[in-house]
């Protein structure tokens, strides 16, 4: 296992029942600052549409606000659905981002749409084509990120020469060789996608060939987590997102309910085989129970760092869990500190 791992956060802004995407929005910037002060490495948001219960649609938005409203966290994305986007104005965006904010812009990329097809299309009408077309499209940014640009017909001057990190993001082995093949950092959504995540990882470090960018393999993994006082406690604020993910399989996605307590029906609901294989990489408990699953996957997969995703229905409860998180994973990296 890494001696220090590092250890970032997913946001997707969602909606807890009976509130505002305004209170959303604002929870997710408390939730940011108390992540800078706990020494998470990152705050990524992701980009999902047509969601009555996701806020993270303008992703580049919510980034400037955070950032304008932090100090030292990397704010970006996990990630930008590249084929929603022209490159060359996610050049411009994320260029403006990191003059505004220097050293502190992660541009991560996916290939999804984050979003059902009609909406995909509606965003974008060649959407399929430009799916296909995702490692050019990837080459594209490269391009315009390069001080070499300078001469080409087609540029974006703002961001020429700028430090914006690439990542890519998948949920599946694809991934995994464009990744490697262009030697950039890799994250994996196994917060959800958790069938390929070793496959993937080892695809990634068998084939990855080192850049100017990176030396040797860099590996980032979704977790969910959910830390509370009692291990009875943390399993009641987990019903939301079962709730949550049997919503997204049902066809049926609603708010994120209020947490209730763990019946026998929820229980049978958690082993259906689906929702209990997206849900395999769900870190629930005291401080104690979550740290021994963290140091169990951190040993099965040799993560560079976490990127945790934190589902609560209450704020106060989320801050707490993302605390709490982080005491966890200072234990973890420091040992010799207990």
């Amino acid at each position: 296992m890494n001696k220090h791992t590092a250890y970032s956060i997913l946001e997707l802004a969602i909606v807890s029942e009976g509130s505002t995407f305004r209170e959303t929005l604002h929870n997710s910037l408390e939730l940011a600052k108390l992540a800078e002060a706990h020494d998470y490495k990152r705050y990524w948001f992701a980009e999902h549409h047509n969601s009555a219960s996701v806020g993270s649609s303008a992703t580049s938005l919510l980034i400037g606000y955070v950032a304008e409203n932090t100090k030292t966290i990397r704010v970006g994305s996990g990630g930008i659905m590249l084929p929603n986007h022209s490159p060359l104005i996610i050049a411009e965006q994320f260029g403006t981002l990191a003059h505004l904010y220097p050293n502190r812009i992660d541009l991560g990329l996916g290939r999804a749409p984050g979003t059902d097809m009609l909406t995909a299309e509606a965003i974008r009408s060649d959407f399929m084509k430009a799916a296909h077309s995702f490692p050019a499209e990837i080459e594209k940014i490269e391009h315009y990120f390069s001080a070499a640009n300078n001469k080409g017909k087609v540029r974006a001057p703002i961001a020429e020469g700028v430090d914006v990190p690439i990542y890519i993001l998948g949920s599946t082995t694809d991934s995994a060789y464009l990744a490697a093949q262009k030697g950039l950092p890799y994250a994996f959504a196994s917060h959800f996608a958790t069938n390929h995540l070793m496959h993937a990882l080892k695809i990634y470090r068998e084939e990855f060939k080192p850049s100017e960018v990176l030396e040797k393999p860099y590996t980032i993994a979704g977790v969910n987590v959910i830390v509370a006082d009692t291990d009875e406690e943390a399993q009641k604020l987990f019903t939301s997102l079962i709730r949550m993910f049997f919503g997204i399989l049902t066809g049926t996605s609603q708010p994120l309910h209020a947490p209730i307590e763990m019946t026998e029906d929820l229980k049978d609901i958690f082993q259906h085989p689906s929702l209990n294989q997206m849900l395999k990489y769900s870190f629930v408990g005291t401080k104690e129970t979550v740290k021994q699953q963290t140091k169990a996957f951190l040993e099965d997969t040799q993560a560079d760092e976490l990127i945790m995703v934190s589902t609560i229905y209450d704020i106060k409860a989320r801050l707490k869990s993302v605390k709490l998180f982080a005491e966890v994973m200072n234990e973890i990296n420091y040992p010799n500190n207990l």
